[in-house]
């Protein structure tokens, strides 16, 4: 998976950019999610900060939004705790 967004990645595998294409973002949220710990809960400012971690365009809310968005984090009903998601959204649901 990595190898299909090596051109979005640093030489440490941060992301440099999000994909403006359908198919890269979603590879690229599978990416940021491989780095999200099962069974934890996150604050908002912790999974901001993993988030920064693994990209450099400074811009946490907007992969933290996708990642909800396409089924891989979920959230509290006040937003104050994330999750990743049991069972995590496959390929073949999110890419036809």
């Amino acid at each position: 998976m990595q190898n299909e967004i090596k051109t979005f990645l640093d030489s440490e595998g941060r992301l440099t950019q999000f994909p403006a294409k359908r198919k890269k973002k979603i590879i690229t949220l599978f990416y940021l999610a491989e780095k999200i710990e099962a069974n934890r809960q996150y604050s908002e400012k912790e999974i901001n900060e993993l988030l920064c971690l693994w990209h450099t365009f400074s811009d946490p809310a907007t992969l933290r939004r996708e990642l909800f968005d396409y089924g891989f984090i979920t959230r509290s009903r006040d937003g104050r705790i994330y999750e990743l998601s049991d069972p995590q959204p496959t390929r073949e649901e999110l890419i036809p």
